[in-house]
């Protein structure tokens, strides 16, 4: 974890951290490691619906290193919400997870809450799935009241299955269902992008993706980047990371990323394999692609 010494970066970098034993001790301590300059967290099991409570200590000395270093924080939502759903239950679950975690992410200090944008599952259609969507996530985002509640970012997925989400066009008709709500953002994930169809390698390729983006919901909207390379070619709708420079995107549309006016601001989170090691390499590898 890092404060630029020069000010302010155009881009931070980090990553997501592991923050099981501690949000600061154990969170911190390896976003320190990295050289972070943003992190992203999980506040509950991302593959179960548990909600726990968060332990006030960790939350206020997360929060307070946090702002005196002026690192960004954001947390990633559980794995399992799905507002599409045709099981009653997984969506009732989704929407008190997805409550549980804006509502920790207001008490550690996060200025986004990621959320998948599910599918429609059980064969319904996409229209109906979306109607669901406006019905139970609406009011959550009519909650966010507070100066210091965090924004509600959608993560568009690969593209698997009935996916709601992929294509950047597919941002529109969801957030027209949110009423393109204030507290709504965006999280590109440029693995999820390639994977559903975008060819970020291509020749002006990241641009063209970005510039689609802005014209779907707007100015302003993107608030988080998702830095991970593919494993697989373009257009596979196969969800598998891989290191920065190491799969098919490559490194060059990572530094073209970063001279988009619509990403002026806004932080990469990686999520790419290899561990610590290769987290360290990750966030090296973008600075370097940044600050060359």
């Amino acid at each position: 974890m890092k404060s630029h010494p020069s000010g302010p970066v155009r881009n931070p970098i980090g990553s997501h951290v592991p923050v099981a034993g501690g949000l600061h001790s154990v969170g911190l301590s390896y976003a320190r490691d990295l050289g972070a300059e943003t992190v992203q967290v999980f506040v509950a099991n991302p593959r179960g619906w548990a909600t726990p409570a968060g332990n006030p200590l960790q939350d206020e000395a997360f929060r307070s290193a946090c702002a005196e270093a002026s690192v960004p924080a954001y947390v990633h939502a559980p794995y399992l919400i799905n507002f599409g759903s045709h099981t009653p239950a997984t969506v009732e679950r989704s929407v008190e997870s997805l409550r549980h975690s804006l509502r920790r992410g207001r008490e550690i200090g996060a200025l986004g809450v990621v959320v998948h944008t599910g599918s429609a599952t059980g064969g319904r259609e996409r229209a109906a799935a979306l109607r669901q969507v406006r019905e139970h996530l609406l009011p959550l985002l009519d909650e966010l009241t507070h100066d210091d509640d965090p924004y509600l970012l959608l993560e568009p997925t690969a593209g698997q299955g009935a996916s709601l989400c992929s294509l950047v066009e597919d941002l529109g008709p969801y957030f027209r269902e949110l009423d393109a709500h204030p507290r709504l953002g965006v999280c590109l994930d440029t693995c999820h992008v390639f994977a559903a169809g975008h060819d970020l390698a291509g020749p002006q390729g990241a641009y063209r993706t970005l510039d689609e983006l802005v014209a779907t919901v707007g100015e302003g909207r993107l608030r988080l980047i998702h830095a991970n390379d593919s494993k697989d070619v373009v257009g596979a709708h196969k969800d598998r990371h891989a290191n920065i420079g190491a799969g098919h995107i490559g490194e060059d549309p990572f530094r073209a990323l970063m001279t988009h006016p619509a990403t002026a601001g806004v932080p990469l989170v990686i999520e790419t394999p290899g561990g610590k090691e290769g987290h360290a390499a990750d966030v090296e590898r973008l600075k370097k692609l940044r600050d060359g």
